[in-house]
């Protein structure tokens, strides 16, 4: 029996059927083999949304014999609506005197993905797409994301500092709320403190919140051949890492914890995560919710503590809105590294990704990086391969008794698989050699396309000449069709298949993926195609020495 091809076939269709499964993904439609993105949280630990409201703040989970605080009713603001800009080294940021929130960011330092024209835009509201930064008090008639806030005086544009300060002050029923924003040079972390005044002349206890607002839709340019994750995000130390999918919070199906003193909330897209990231230590409730048709909340509340008359509270938090770089998250946040999705190899991936960082830190370039680090891993899995390609030489130089052998026992399977085993124990050949040392490298190959199709280091990265993107596909196409070639040779160095139709199969194989590759991004297929070039030096040099051991 030949396992080998038998594996062949099985790997070629599950290739086939994961690609199906990621254009159905992508599309909306069920996945056949993954749950949705949400990660089952421990029992009695579901979220139970707030009531769905476009001009509602969220509402405080009730616990036994405790207030619920109140939710801020609705209504415009009293106020003409007016917008603050403040730009920085990295980002420029609209900041709404209605609500104080933040309902702009425009990353200066990224290229838009369908405009490259133009910089990133995380935060926005308007051109059919929402993504704002609220916060708020809730638990009385309190300043809140639909107050009316007054702006005072102070510089708008970072120039030679580095570190300005936004000051918006909205007063309601007694309670002042002055919200700063503090920008720093270089920086995507934006420092929000929360000031409480208590003028009204008894004690308050106010809670405040803060929320990230985004429409449900997937970001505009994402590719069709590949899926990577859009949605809410929370990290907590008990819990860990979970991921929200849109339609289970739609369907009120969101299960994920609801109380903590640690972790982070967030909005994760390919690329880049917005969070608040508020400090350890400080009790919090998590929610998500439907604020509107396609329009979805998750948030903390915290709590403020008693405030006497006359006196103040203060509360610190940060907000990080920019790339998914892994230096950058690990020192924010514990656990803020994991929104860079690796999937489930997560534990293999960032060791390779440490490894490339290292090589990008002395070549400065990443095309550059990839072949390295391809040439470092087909080193280190050099004798599993090299025992690889011996036994499919081996298999080569009898493939010509193999087929006498299916000639003549062609009408008795039985004897055909007996005479089979002789032929292996004869001329030593193990008919699993060449399947199992590539079976033991999947898992670091499908980390490493994992670590290259999530890693933002590669958006707008050149390597040389046409490639000046190596997340973006091949604009020439020549990666692709150098790929096709490169799997045609490796095609003809393997042994003939006896069966014609699975020959014929063998043949289109590299039209097939050349064709799925032609939309992959460019650092992708380099690594295949340097992958390929090594895989075909070393399979030619071993199978010509085992051909001229057979002649003598």
């Amino acid at each position: 029996m030949d396992i080998r091809r038998t594996v062949l076939w099985v790997v070629f269709s599950l290739s086939m059927l994961i690609l199906w499964d990621n254009w159905m993904r992508y599309n909306g439609k069920p996945s056949m083999f993954f749950p949705t993105a949400t990660q089952t949280a421990k029992p009695g630990t579901a979220g139970t949304p707030p009531a769905a409201g476009r001009a509602d703040v969220p509402q405080a989970t009730q616990q036994a014999g405790a207030p619920t605080a109140a939710v801020v009713p609705g209504g415009p603001a009293t106020a003409k609506s007016e917008v603050v800009t403040i730009t920085t080294d990295v980002i420029k940021a609209e900041i709404d005197t209605s609500g104080a929130q933040l309902q702009r960011l425009e990353l200066l330092k990224h290229k838009d993905t369908v405009d490259q024209s133009k910089n990133m835009v995380l935060f926005e509201s308007g051109n059919g797409h929402t993504y704002l930064g609220q916060t708020g008090l809730i638990g009385g008639p309190f300043p809140n994301h639909k107050s009316s806030f007054a702006v005072r005086p102070g510089p708008r544009a970072l120039d030679g500092a580095n570190e300005l300060q936004l000051v918006m002050e909205s007063e309601q029923s007694g309670v002042r709320l002055i919200k700063t924003y503090t920008f720093r040079r270089g920086e995507y972390t934006i420092g929000i403190q929360h000031q409480i005044v208590n003028n009204s002349g008894a004690p308050i206890n106010p809670s405040l919140y803060l929320q990230l607002v985004r429409d449900g839709s997937s970001p505009p340019g994402e590719s069709q051949f590949y899926s990577t994750f859009t949605g809410p995000a929370i990290y907590t130390e008990a819990e860990k890492f979970q991921k929200l999918d849109f339609d289970d919070i739609d369907e009120g199906k969101a299960k994920h914890v609801t109380k903590a003193d640690s972790g982070w909330i967030a909005i994760v897209q390919h690329y880049f995560v917005s969070a608040f990231l508020p400090k350890d230590g400080v009790a919090r409730e998590i929610y998500t919710k439907k604020v509107d048709n396609n329009l979805f909340a998750v948030g903390n509340i915290l709590p403020v503590g008693t405030i006497a008359p006359g006196a103040t509270a203060t509360m610190d938090t940060r907000l990080y809105s920019g790339p998914q770089e892994s230096a950058t998250l690990e020192k924010l946040a514990p656990g803020l590294d994991l929104v860079k999705d690796y999937g489930w190899l997560t534990i293999v991936a960032k060791p390779i990704f440490w490894l490339m960082d290292q090589i990008h830190k002395v070549l400065g370039n990443w095309g550059w990086t990839i072949i390295v680090l391809t040439v470092l891993i087909k080193l280190a899995f050099f004798p599993l391969s090299a025992a690889s390609y011996r036994s499919m030489a081996k298999m080569k130089t009898v493939t010509p008794k193999m087929q006498a052998i299916r000639e003549r026992h062609k009408s008795d399977p039985q004897k055909m698989n007996q005479a089979m085993m002789e032929l292996y124990k004869t001329e030593k050949i193990n008919p699993l050699g060449g399947c199992l040392p590539i079976v033991v490298q999947i898992p670091v190959f499908i980390a490493l396309y994992w670590v290259l199709l999530a890693s933002v280091e590669m958006r707008n990265a050149p390597w040389l000449g046409w490639i000046q993107d190596l997340a973006s596909p091949d604009p020439w196409y020549i990666l692709p069709v150098v790929m096709a070639i490169s799997m045609f040779i490796q095609t003809k160095l393997n042994p003939t298949p006896p069966d014609p139709i699975q020959a014929k199969v063998m043949m289109f194989m590299p039209i097939i993926f050349s064709v799925m590759f032609f939309f992959f991004p460019a650092g992708l297929v380099l690594y295949w195609v340097v992958n390929n070039i090594l895989s075909i030096a070393q399979q030619w040099v071993i199978t010509r020495k085992i051909e001229k051991g057979q002649a003598a």
